[in-house]
């Protein structure tokens, strides 16, 4: 039995000629909470489209809980407790914050769609109750009766990641989830995410803020031109001339790194003057 509840081994996507994966040997511990960082066009997306079977793999294999899920549809893999969000949140604007939720939440039949027609579809306090937890752990209980259009953006990037837990997965992907987020935001956001690991999940995430990416995750994977060139903790990963080079620039890397640290060891960014804030 294996300890990794995610496994890639030399997984490759190609499109046109081009590897946008190249051989990539990435693993996500259970229980853990692990990053994949690169600059635009690297390859992440891509990556996580692999894992939930969006793009077909052109070459190598992932596996699941020990499952191999190569053949499977995204929506099976999803049911084996495999979820991710989308950068384009795309909620349903006429439907309350609470009702985005339970449409993820519940299972879709073949014929869910004519019990809709009629109005017909039971409700499951199972799902009804997982709807609840995951408004709760995203701190989004007060906004259930709300609809998307009278949150803020800060909000409705909660409301899409607790979309993904209505499931309750094993794993959830989060793909840029701090996009388009302030710094007190983006803080905000990380302390719900960090959250999961107390509920029997692990976490995979990209996204492009640095303080975000370091401040949660126990282990990183650095992506570039579709190849892992870097992997190790937030502290290595931070003092690798290769990550600084290839993802940000050696100054920028620098600023992002005190925010993250900053963030780790105070639970707050630094203001202006370099002083926690």
């Amino acid at each position: 039995m294996t300890d990794n509840i995610l496994e890639a081994s030399g997984l490759t996507v190609t499109f046109g000629g081009l590897n946008a994966n190249d051989g990539v040997d990435l693993a996500v511990p259970t229980g853990s909470f692990v990053g994949l960082i690169g600059p635009n066009g690297a390859g992440k997306t891509t990556f996580i489209d692999a894992i939930t079977g969006y793009v077909p793999m052109s070459a190598g294999s992932a596996a699941f809980k020990g499952e191999n899920i190569g053949d499977l549809k995204p929506h099976e893999r999803a049911q084996r407790g495999l979820v991710r969000t989308f950068q384009s949140l795309e909620l349903f604007e006429d439907l309350s914050v609470r009702d985005n939720l339970l449409v993820a939440g519940y299972p879709t039949k073949w014929y869910t769609f004519i019990l809709d027609m009629f109005h017909m579809t039971p409700k499951d306090p199972a799902t009804e109750a997982r709807v609840d937890w995951a408004l709760d752990i995203m701190g989004l209980t007060e906004d259930a009766d709300s609809m998307p259009t009278d949150l803020s953006h800060g909000r409705r990037k909660l409301v899409g990641v607790a979309r993904a837990l209505a499931g309750k997965p094993d794993l959830i992907l989060l793909d840029e989830p701090a996009a388009g987020l302030d710094t007190a935001e983006s803080q905000n956001l990380g302390r719900h995410l960090r959250e999961f690991l107390d509920h029997d999940m692990s976490v995979f995430l990209i996204d492009h803020d640095m303080g975000l990416v370091l401040s949660v995750c126990d282990y990183i994977y650095v992506l570039d031109f579709g190849k892992i060139i870097a992997q190790g903790t937030p502290a290595e990963i931070r003092l690798d001339p290769m990550v600084k080079a290839a993802y940000l620039g050696a100054e920028a890397g620098e600023v992002q790194a005190a925010v993250g640290e900053a963030i780790t060891a105070t639970g707050s960014a630094p203001t202006e003057s370099g002083a926690p804030g």
